[in-house]
């Protein structure tokens, strides 16, 4: 007895597997978009997208990775694709040298370059000694000098601070300053003098004018403050009251 044939429907599902099975095994399967890439020789891939990097120690050329080529007294850089000199070398276009170290010097902290001792000052590629004059002292730096205090450097020595009759040395220590009430005049100390209605300045060596007077050559003269006016806020000169203006050495009311 024949069999009965299939529903159209079935044989269609059927023949559409068929087909698929067979592009599958035939063609191969393309692989998905974004898929990751196998990385070259000394690579690995990257922890994200479908990239790779060289391993440390090697350096991408174009899509494969090659050695880099480290000099003597050289190691691998932080980045691992390139290379620094080590402590006492520095490069010389592709190769390390040594720093020459001269006498009385010391190899600097980075290690490419040298300072000299404590004493001693650069000069050229040498270190040569701090010639130290009568009344200095070698310098926080160690490599010059200074006065003492009481002494100015002139050129390659240090003279004696002259201080005249009252006045003291400054901070600085290599010059003079007068004493409170008196000032400098042609290397002296002359005393500051106070007219009446005045009193010695904060700085010492001048005067002002009492409040209420203001300053008139060697002396200080009364403010005269007009009608509708009092003293202003410096105390040397007059404002008007409210309500008026100033017209010349008067106030007038304000229109």
């Amino acid at each position: 007895m024949a069999s009965k044939p299939k529903p159209l429907s079935q044989r269609m599902t059927q023949q559409g597997l068929l087909l698929m099975l067979l592009a599958t095994v035939g063609l191969g399967v393309a692989p998905a978009r974004g898929e990751a890439v196998a990385p070259p020789a000394h690579a690995h891939a990257t922890g994200y997208g479908s990239g790779w990097t060289c391993d440390r120690g090697f350096l991408k050329v174009g899509e494969s990775c090659v050695a880099v080529e480290i000099p003597a007294n050289a190691h691998a850089d932080s980045r691992g694709d390139g290379w620094d000199c080590d402590h006492g070398y520095r490069r010389a276009g592709g190769a390390c040298e040594a720093v020459a170290v001269p006498r009385n010097a010391f190899l600097e902290a980075g290690g490419r370059g040298w300072d000299c001792d404590r004493g001693y000052a650069k000069v050229g590629q040498e270190c040569q000694v701090v010639a130290i004059p009568a009344n200095a002292y070698l310098d926080s730096f160690g490599s010059s000098w200074q006065c003492r205090r009481g002494f100015r450097r002139v050129e390659n020595s240090c003279e004696a601070v002259e201080v005249p009759v009252n006045a003291g040395l400054d901070c600085s220590g290599d010059r003079f300053k007068c004493d409170r009430g008196f000032r400098e005049s042609d290397g002296s100390c002359v005393r500051v003098e106070v007219p009446l209605n005045g009193y010695l300045a904060r700085s010492g060596d001048a005067w002002d004018c009492e409040r209420g007077y203001r300053k008139n050559l060697e002396s200080c003269a009364a403010v005269i403050v007009p009608a509708h006016a009092h003293l202003g806020y410096s105390g040397s000169d007059w404002t008007c009251n409210s309500g008026y203006e100033r017209e010349g050495e008067g106030c007038i009311v304000r229109n």
